[in-house]
């Protein structure tokens, strides 16, 4: 079955360890943290069942923007989901990697970096062809546009930022 996901209230907050003063400085400058408003959208498709559990294909891209800066990333995974005790509530895990383009507030160049991250959630069937993504929690890394993958320079070396993501949403099954 496939399965096409619109979740409309993704919250994404990215956080660096070191802060970055220069003008690519993605999170803003002298920031450390951000907090990041969009939409993400999909499709997953699950090819092997065997009892409750399901092992899929999922597809993704998400759209998110925070103090005039812009994150969109384009990931594949691979995803497992059970139903447990037979009621209307489908827990899932995945784990996914693909690109990342990062836009500082303040310069118009992107920075196309490769991310990875980690989902976890929980659909919960409402209608035949209709679920409802109670919460979905993500956790990734992607290098985001900064002084040092500009190469703006300075001696600082400036890491990849966590980022930690949550949402909610619909999801239509085919």
């Amino acid at each position: 079955m496939c399965h096409q996901e619109v979740n409309s209230t993704p919250v994404g907050i990215l956080s660096n360890s070191v802060v970055d003063s220069g003008p690519f400085a993605f999170l803003g400058a002298n920031t450390t943290s951000r907090m990041f408003w969009g939409f993400n959208m999909g499709g997953y498709y699950d090819f092997f069942h065997s009892g409750s559990l399901a092992t899929g294909f999922d597809v993704r891209f998400s759209d998110s923007h925070g103090n005039n800066a812009a994150l969109r990333n384009v990931q594949a995974g691979i995803r497992l989901s059970a139903g447990p005790f037979k009621t209307p509530i489908r827990p899932y895990i995945e784990i996914a990697g693909g690109a990342g383009t990062t836009k500082p507030e303040a310069a118009t160049v992107k920075v196309r970096k490769p991310d990875y991250a980690v989902y976890a959630g929980a659909d919960w069937t409402i209608a035949h062809h209709i679920d409802f993504r109670m919460i979905e929690v993500g956790y990734g890394s992607l290098a985001t546009a900064s002084s040092a993958t500009v190469g703006a320079g300075g001696a600082i070396a400036i890491p990849s930022s966590k980022l930690i993501t949550f949402s909610s949403g619909l999801v239509f099954r085919f």
